[in-house]
């Protein structure tokens, strides 16, 4: 379990008291197909307002003005957006090994930063990530799907009050058919996510990182990791696995993973394993199985606003002086990385790796 430190509430409340009353955002690049899921709220300036958006691309930046970005937020130079807009937030939507040098260029500014999951190319970039924004006191959050779904705490909670029994088992799936490569939105992040370098890895970096986090999340560092991958559509993905198994192993438990991009359709989906019962959770559903018994579908309640989006929860974090929702904030992230990097490496030396990495 990670829980706040006293160090990083005094961080949080030295951000807070620079936050504006009326928050603002920017965007540092359009390559991460997620972008054109939230760029419709930021253009439209809910919750925080839209300042400015950093891109070279002349494709990708006729996207964003097709959905109503005003010619007047465009940049071709990250560190100028910044010094000439001075956003409260900058979310990035870059390849994963250019997150540390937007923290290089945000960290000193005293601006916030967000990127899409995971938080680093390679480990030794997610603790220099660490290191900065502890130096500079800003907040980084880490965004994945499944930290706004209501399934997700519930499960958790129904797991924590003991009605599973002493949770020991996970076993996660998640994956599709693979990314696209059709259109300047896709063929852009195609060319980045399917680069060992750029991405970290294939379908292992891709969505190892929600496996990682959720046995993070439940478990706590594993004491080995080993991984088995397949490179099944070598003239698809010709630099990098499409699929991967994985196995966490704990002392009294085990964390049974997939990630892939060889799937028939979308899975995202946990099984939480207790000596007396199970939770199954998917975005949308918890079922909760005890002993033998059928399963019993939980009802879900929504989260509260500042829980339900990542711009919401910053934001609330800021001005409240609270901590980050653990799931996204830095230092569960940094042990993401750790773990897919030592996952790496049970891949080159087929051989089980222990944790923690040196």
């Amino acid at each position: 379990m990670h829980s706040p430190t006293r160090t990083s509430l005094l961080l949080l409340a030295a951000v807070s008291a620079a936050f504006s009353a009326s928050p603002t955002i920017a965007v540092i690049g359009l390559q991460h197909s997620h972008v054109w899921g939230h760029l419709p709220r930021m253009i439209g300036g809910s919750p925080a307002r839209l300042v400015g958006i950093s891109e070279t691309n002349p494709s990708l930046i006729a996207e964003a003005r097709k959905m109503g970005a005003p010619a007047a937020v465009f940049f071709k130079d990250d560190a100028q957006m910044l010094d000439a807009v001075k956003p409260d937030i900058v979310w990035a939507f870059t390849p994963n090994n250019g997150h540390l040098r937007i923290v290089k260029l945000c960290a000193p500014r005293k601006i916030n930063v967000m990127f899409e999951k995971p938080l680093a190319s390679t480990l030794a970039d997610a603790r220099a990530i660490r290191v900065l924004a502890k130096r500079h006191g800003i907040a980084v959050l880490t965004n994945y799907q499944m930290a706004w779904w209501p399934s997700n705490y519930l499960a958790r909670e129904r797991a924590g009050a003991g009605e599973l029994g002493q949770v020991w088992r996970l076993r996660g799936i998640v994956g599709h058919g693979g990314p696209g490569s059709e259109g300047p939105r896709n063929s852009v992040f195609f060319g980045w996510l399917t680069d060992p370098v750029q991405n970290g890895a294939g379908a292992l970096m891709d969505f190892g990182c929600y496996n990682a986090l959720w046995s993070l999340w439940y478990l706590g560092r594993p004491e080995s990791v080993y991984a088995h991958v397949n490179h099944l559509r070598p003239a698809i993905f010709p630099k990098v696995e499409d699929n991967s198994t994985m196995i966490l192993s704990y002392k009294n438990g085990v964390g049974l993973f997939e990630g892939s991009w060889d799937l028939p359709r979308s899975f995202q989906e946990l099984e939480v394993f207790g000596l007396e019962g199970s939770a199954t959770l998917t975005r949308d559903r918890l079922e909760i199985r005890k002993g033998r018994g059928a399963a019993v579908e939980a009802p879900l309640q929504p989260l509260a606003p500042e829980n339900a989006e990542p711009i919401a929860h910053m934001i609330a974090a800021m001005r409240d002086q609270k901590p980050l929702n653990p799931m996204v904030a830095l230092d569960i992230n940094v042990d993401v990385v750790e773990i897919i990097e030592a996952l790496k490496k049970s891949v080159a030396t087929k051989a089980a790796v222990r944790l923690p990495l040196r």
